[in-house]
């Protein structure tokens, strides 16, 4: 008896507690949902110049789709100097622009305007949308980029991965600019083990974290060992037949700064549903057709420096990373390990590949 009061009030709870979870659909207006998204900028050191316009995504759309090109914009890049450049549309929200390399001069200030028809209705509307003027500010060679062999600290003390991290050092004692932006990008060689063609291939992939570095508040415009990421010898491939990176240093203005630092907080790791909730990101973009309207995005000016590495057999860095062995029956091998391909890479040396 006293097993069957159990076990009812255990199915009653049981009901209440999934009778008490309902789906909340936030009312949120149209003009909270659909905001405009324009990202780009003027890169000294680069021939072409991108711009790509999008909007955002319905919260009830599936991931893969929250990604909404503008195409059939009038976009032009214009100077402090009364010089335009017209952008041409490329593709998927895309836009390309060429501005000669003597007309992208520090100190010189460069904005982007944009000009569509869309249909609300019955008719068509027009919406101008334009950004702050950005200044071009001067950037200095990157200085070094080197490795430490470290490791890393885990609960488990059967397993420290050991690796190394790559470090960027920065001197610009004689440059006025004293904010800046990297972009890391990795290519590595990698093998199947048992294919038999189709047998070497190689992967280039973007690092996806914000590095930003500020001496606004050093005496020297100077910084030594600013860290970048990890790379093992457990999880991968990358370091056994040889790794290139390419660290791609950016100037930047204050107020680009300032944008990239918001994004870094926003797109940190911000821990659980109600832990420290995302920034609102103001950038440079203004909509003046309706200026109730946010535009999300920021357009700036910079200029670029990049340097390029190459690691092979880092001594003292153990190999444990386990490659296509012959499994015992009625287990069967990678799929991988027939055709380098299916791992996504390329059958193509690229042009800079030392080895």
């Amino acid at each position: 008896m006293r097993q069957s009061k159990v076990f009812i009030t255990g199915a009653v709870l049981t009901l209440l507690i999934v009778s008490c979870i309902k789906r909340f659909d936030p009312a949120i207006d149209s003009k909270s949902v659909e905001k405009y998204i324009v990202t780009g900028e003027v890169i000294k050191g680069d021939s072409i110049q991108h711009i790509n316009i999008s909007t955002t995504a319905s919260i009830s759309l599936p991931w893969y789709k929250y990604y909404i090109p503008v195409t059939n914009c009038n976009v032009m890049i214009v100077d402090n100097k009364g010089n335009s450049y017209y952008a041409k549309n490329v593709q998927n929200g895309n836009y390309e622009c060429y501005i000669p390399d003597s007309m992208i001069t520090t100190g010189t200030a460069f904005k982007v305007d944009i000009y569509m028809a869309y249909q609300s209705g019955d008719e068509f509307k027009y919406m101008s949308i334009v950004s702050d003027y950005d200044t071009i500010t001067d950037c200095p060679d990157v200085d070094s980029v080197y490795y430490q062999i470290e490791e890393l600290s885990s609960l488990d003390p059967s397993y420290a991965p050991k690796g190394i991290r790559f470090y960027c050092d920065l001197n610009a004692q004689n440059f006025n600019c004293r904010n800046f932006r990297f972009e890391v990008t990795e290519t590595w060689e990698y093998k199947a083990k048992l294919a038999p063609t189709r047998k070497v291939c190689w992967t280039t992939s973007m690092i996806k974290d914000i590095y930003l570095l500020s001496t606004n508040k050093l005496a020297v415009n100077k910084f030594e060992g600013y860290p970048f990421h990890f790379v093992d010898n457990y999880s991968s491939q990358r370091l056994i037949f040889g790794y290139s990176l390419l660290i791609k240093q950016y100037s930047l203005s204050p107020a680009a700064y300032q944008y990239w630092e918001k994004l870094k907080v926003n797109y940190a790791d911000q821990g659980g549903l109600y832990e420290k909730q995302p920034l609102k990101i103001k950038g440079n973009m203004h909509n003046l057709s309706d200026t109730t309207q946010q535009v999300l995005g920021f357009f700036g000016a910079s200029t670029l420096k990049s340097k390029r590495i190459f690691v092979k057999s880092v001594a003292g860095l153990p190999n444990l990373y386990i490659n296509c062995e012959i499994p015992l029956p009625p287990d069967k091998p990678n799929p991988e390990c027939f055709d380098c391909l299916l791992s996504g890479g390329t059958t193509v040396k690229p042009a800079f590949w030392p080895y």
